[in-house]
Order: C-alpha cells, then sequence, then structure tokens
C-alpha cells in the first residue's frame, strides 16, 4: 500500500468522541492553526523587570501629542502609567488627606507591627497610605521608616488599623523598647482610593440584592468596595480618564505629569470646570467619532446635583469636546438616557460608528445623530448575554463576545458563531468567577479568543481562540489577566504574576523552554475500523521556525483496538529538520498521532524555536487480522 498523507481538517473538535470526530484534532496545548496548519504559539518575555502591585485586569495604550507612547495598567489596588517601557509610576487617586497630627502610632517591643489611630479612617485591608510629618518613636522606628507608603494589613475597626514597619528599602524593622512616642509632629495620611476585590462575590455584579428589592427604577445599591476590581480607560486626547467598576470617575492629564506638578490621577467632578460630572460609574468610555466621554452607570442628577449613588442603567454623557460639562441643556450635547431591557449593565465596547452596550438581558447600539437628541439607542438583541464587562471584542470583521452559553459575533446583525469546542469550555468553566473572563484579540494571526477560570480554579488558567478568516477554534492552559494587541505598542502585551509581559516575542517562556506544547489527531483507522492496521514508517513533514534548522520535535505514535480502550504509547520518535523517516511498529484497529515540543531541552538550540506540521506521510497497511 503506497504512504498515506497525513492531513487532518484544521482545528480542534471536541464535540464527539476521539473515535466520532476522525479526519480532525482533537488535543491541543498551545498550539495554533496558522493558515491552517498546526504551529507552536508564539513565545513571550518579561516587558521589563519591574513588577506591580495587585493582579492586574486592564490595559490601554495610547499616545501623546508629542508622540510619547504610554500605556496604562489597572491593578486590584492602584493604577500604574508605562512610559518607555522601563517602569511603573503610580498615578492612583487619592480618596482622602488627613489634616495634621489626626493620626498616631503604637508600637510593642519586638514586634514589626504598628498600630494606627485615625478616626473614621474608611480604609479596607490592602489599602495603600502614605505618611508625611512622622516623628521617630524614640527607639528603631524612626521617621525615615514612617514617612513612606503602607500596604494596610488589619482593620481593628472604623478608627484603628495595623500596618507591618519597613525600613526604605522593604526590609521588615521591629521595634524595641524605646518605641514609646505616637510619632506625630504634623502627620498627615494620605489614603489611596479603596482596593477592590480579587475573587468575583456572588451578587456584586449580575442581580445585585434580591428580586423585587426597593422599588421600580429606582438607584442601586452597587459599591465598590463589593466589587471584583475591574477598570475601564480611555483617552482623551493626551489625558486619561479611567473608573474603576461602581467607583469614581478619575482624569490623568499628561501635561501636567510631564511637569511634575500632577503625578497622580483626580476626581473629575474636582477639576475646574466641572459641571454636574457623574461621580461614580460602572463604565466610562471616550466615543471616537463625535468626543462625547460617555458613563455607563452614572448617579443621577437629582435637585441639581448628582446623588452619588449609582442607577445600573443610566448612560450619562458630557458635552462634544468637552468631558468636563455633563449638564444636560439645550446649548450643548450633553445629557443623559436610561435602557429599559435589563436590570444592570454589564459592559460595552466601541465598534464602527457605534457603541455597542450589554445590560443582563439585551444588546444596545448607541449612536451619536446629533441636536438635539445627541445618542440614538437601537436595542439588538435580548438573547445574547455578556459574560463579563471585558468579554467583548472588536475585530476587523465585527465585534466578537463571550456570553454564559455561547460565543457571539456582530456585524450589522447578532449570530452564534458555530464551535466545536463549546462543550469542552463550558462544561469546565467555572461560573462564580465569570467576571474575570477577558477576552483578546492578535490580529497579526486573525485570531480572537478568551481567557477563563477553569471549574476548579479560582484564577484565570485557560484560553480558547477563534481564527475569524478560516472559523476553526483550538484551545489550551495559560494564565494572562489581561491582554492588549498590538499597535500602539509593538508586540501584544498581557499581564500574569505582578509582570506585563510582550507576546508573539520568539517561542519560548521568558527564557525557558514552554511546557506541555502538544497537538494530538482524533483516532484513525482502515476502512470501519473491522481490520487491524500495520503502521512501519512515517516521513515527517515539519518546518522548524525561528531558529534556522535547528530544533527537535516528538513524533508520537498511540493505538488501541476499541474506543473504549486507553491509548497505549507504541513509540517516539524525535525528528529533526535532517530527519527523513521514523521506523515505527504498531499494529491495532485504532491509531493517534501525538507532537509535541522537546520540554527536555537537551538540545540547546532548542530553547527558541517553533514549529509548523506539514503534509507528513505515514506507511499503513492492513494487517489481515480482524
Amino acid at each position: 500500500m503506497p504512504l498515506s498523507k497525513f492531513q487532518l481538517r484544521p482545528g480542534i473538535d471536541r464535540e464527539g468522541t476521539s473515535y466520532d470526530t476522525e479526519g480532525g484534532w482533537f488535543d491541543v496545548n498551545l498550539v495554533r492553526f496558522n493558515k491552517g496548519r498546526p504551529q507552536k504559539v508564539g513565545g513571550w518575555r518579561k516587558a521589563n523587570d519591574t513588577t506591580f502591585s495587585g493582579t492586574c485586569r486592564a490595559l490601554h495604550a495610547w499616545v501623546s501629542l508629542a508622540g510619547t507612547r504610554y500605556l496604562g495598567l489597572g491593578t486590584t489596588c492602584k493604577y500604574y502609567i508605562e512610559e518607555g517601557g522601563t517602569t511603573f509610576t503610580d498615578i492612583t487617586p487619592i480618596r482622602l488627606t488627613t489634616g495634621n497630627n489626626e493620626i498616631s502610632f503604637a508600637a510593642a517591643n519586638g514586634s514589626s507591627v504598628l498600630t494606627v489611630t485615625d478616626t473614621a479612617h474608611g480604609a479596607v485591608v490592602g489599602d495603600f497610605v502614605t505618611y508625611s510629618g512622622c516623628a521617630s518613636l524614640g527607639g528603631l522606628i524612626v521617621a525615615s521608616v514612617l514617612n513612606q507608603e503602607y500596604e494596610i494589613i488589619g482593620i481593628t475597626s472604623v478608627n484603628v488599623y495595623t500596618i507591618t514597619a519597613k525600613n526604605t528599602s522593604g526590609v521588615t524593622v521591629t521595634a524595641n523598647s524605646s518605641d514609646s512616642g505616637n510619632g506625630q509632629g504634623t502627620v498627615v495620611g494620605a489614603y489611596q482610593i479603596n482596593c477592590g476585590l480579587d475573587v468575583y462575590v456572588n451578587s456584586t455584579g449580575w442581580g445585585v440584592s434580591t428580586w423585587g428589592d426597593s422599588t421600580w427604577g429606582s438607584s442601586s445599591s452597587i459599591t465598590e468596595a463589593g466589587q471584583l476590581r475591574l477598570w475601564t480607560h480611555d483617552h482623551f486626547g493626551q489625558d486619561l480618564i479611567i473608573n474603576p467598576r461602581a467607583g469614581g470617575v478619575f482624569y490623568w492629564s499628561e501635561s501636567e505629569f510631564t511637569s511634575n506638578s500632577q503625578i497622580r490621577a483626580v476626581n473629575l467632578s474636582t477639576k475646574t470646570g466641572a459641571n454636574l460630572v457623574p461621580t461614580v460609574g460602572l463604565q466610562t468610555l471616550v466615543s471616537n467619532t463625535d468626543r462625547h466621554v460617555i458613563v455607563l452607570g452614572a448617579d443621577p442628577i437629582v435637585g441639581g446635583v448628582r446623588t452619588g449613588v449609582i442607577d445600573p442603567m443610566l448612560i450619562a454623557f458630557s458635552d462634544q469636546e468637552n468631558a468636563l460639562d455633563f449638564e444636560p441643556l439645550t446649548t450643548n450635547t450633553a445629557g443623559d438616557l436610561r435602557l429599559d431591557e435589563g436590570s444592570l449593565i454589564v459592559g460595552a465596547v466601541k465598534s464602527r460608528q457605534e457603541v455597542l452596550i450589554w445590560t443582563d438581558t439585551a444588546l444596545y447600539s448607541m449612536q451619536f445623530i446629533g441636536p438635539p437628541y445627541t445618542f440614538g439607542i437601537n436595542l439588538l438583541n435580548n438573547d445574547s448575554g455578556l459574560a463579563s464587562p471585558n468579554a467583548a471584542v472588536n475585530t476587523p470583521p465585527g465585534v466578537f463576545w463571550m456570553g454564559q452559553e455561547n460565543f457571539y459575533t456582530y456585524n450589522g446583525s447578532v449570530q452564534k458563531v458555530p464551535c466545536n469546542v463549546l462543550s469542552y469550555v463550558f462544561d469546565d468553566f467555572n461560573d462564580g468567577q465569570i467576571f474575570k473572563v477577558v477576552g483578546f484579540s492578535n490580529s497579526k494571526f486573525d485570531e480572537v479568543g478568551w481567557f477563563y477560570c477553569s471549574s476548579n480554579s479560582l484564577e484565570i488558567d485557560r484560553y480558547v481562540m477563534y481564527d475569524y478568516v478560516y472559523k476553526i477554534w483550538t484551545y489550551g492552559q495559560l494564565s494572562r489577566t489581561a491582554w492588549l494587541d498590538e499597535g500602539i505598542v509593538n508586540y501584544p502585551r498581557a499581564t500574569s504574576s505582578n509582570y506585563l509581559y510582550q507576546h508573539e516575542f520568539g517561542y519560548n517562556d521568558d527564557g525557558s523552554p514552554m511546557t506541555n506544547v502538544f497537538i494530538e489527531s482524533s483516532d484513525f483507522d482502515i476502512g470501519e475500523g473491522e481490520q487491524f492496521a500495520f503502521l512501519s514508517k512515517i516521513i515527517p513533514d515539519v518546518k522548524f521556525l525561528n531558529n534556522g534548522e535547528s530544533g527537535l520535535v516528538n513524533l508520537v505514535l498511540k493505538t488501541r483496538n476499541f474506543p473504549g480502550d486507553s491509548l497505549t504509547t507504541n513509540s517516539t520518535n524525535a525528528i529533526a529538520s535532517t530527519t527523513q523517516q521514523a521506523h515505527i511498529r504498531g499494529r491495532a484497529r485504532q491509531a493517534v498521532i501525538r507532537l509535541e515540543s522537546d520540554d527536555t531541552n537537551t538540545n540547546s538550540s532548542n530553547n527558541d524555536t517553533g514549529w509548523r506540521l506539514g503534509a507528513t506521510r505515514i506507511d499503513v497497511k492492513s494487517d489481515g487480522r480482524r
């Protein structure tokens, strides 16, 4: 029998069994389909060696008028600006600055824990506060120990909390018997905005409070402190507007930053000229074509002032080209409108000439129509929910998003995206952490995807990815909590474990080999599987990438006689670019081919090598046995 060309349908199919999906690929990790061919995904490296505090769940890039490229990072407890790719500047807003002598310290001999007294401090565990004007406590807790930023480790009461003493290098300092003072000189404490949650808590997103709670149309009691910390951010010109979900709307001035007169973002409502600016919101963005600041889930105007309480279905928008004026007048384009379908705005994304807005039950299109109404609202669909505020992604062919049970796309109309891994994803999905889902786009490879938490994980550990040109799916294991496609930045950026990474850089894991990179076929047989097959030879077709023609992959043959049997590994052959053929000996009714990276890295040249599978051929013939 002549050699059989081993070319399978591109994409992964998990909607049937391995035997039922013959002729395709069944399992995979860290492998994409590049123009239909299986290929190891690109690698990644740290963008810099600086860590940030908290878990980052939002990235945004923009360019100043002078051409400076900025990258904004929103974490569970802080907001940073990266400039030049070296360090992170903390621009987290200040919620409270105390007066002189309102704060006092108490130390215990032999302990590094300091007790801080500040009446009605309003802090929560994980908050950051910076002290200045402190005097020495008399012993090892000197002024320099106190006069710096601290993270609050415990809340004793509404008036008392604790911190861990440290020197300016971050090394813990233990008090001695001489530390009897209280630090008061001209002590001032600057408290940053409260940290949000790092784990989604049920009833803090959709379905807040109980069914029928309060009166119809009344404002919700959604609070920032009870939310999974998710940031939305957008640039207004060269400046930045940021909004922690259910928190304040803040403004960062690029010109004030470069002049060093103002480092931190400030509440937009406190800016000179601010007029009825929303004080809280669920999401904030800037419309591209008409230049309005739009606050979703804003607090309403009652009696000529903002209430400070979120209306989860209210949309407030500023005057055109004016981020500070939200007062609806006949002489401007500011105003507000309220959605009807649903109880809570979940998220929004900017698309072509419109903003798509999801509530917990419906999808709306918001379009600029000009005075006197400014914006028009159209109901598009009431059966295509959004998994999380960050689950929608705008791409060249349209907007894609993950729902609670399906994947969807919109390009003039809402459609379900056929998915061959639907059950695989949603059967192993942690619904309790659904608000952590983050969508991503990788335009270089025409891909859109989603990072999510598997059923036994409280943090993101999986991804599912869709090639919207070839209409094929793949998946894998990878922990990434935020993503930004290339464009303003020269490589896609992503975050994990307090680091910022550049993706599609080489083919390794930050200087080390990627682990568990493989793709595995569905079962194949001869005829209807009534005969045994004998496999004796494989002629591989593997192209090695990035490292010339050096590199190794393992080609593994697995067999079994019946679909219910476990697979048995018959042979493993190391394949190099010079390998002409691999001799194997396998006899069974069904066989599986697996290609995997050489994770052992016995050859140092494999450290940064990618690969692409071509038209491998297999010598397979009937064995004559039934």
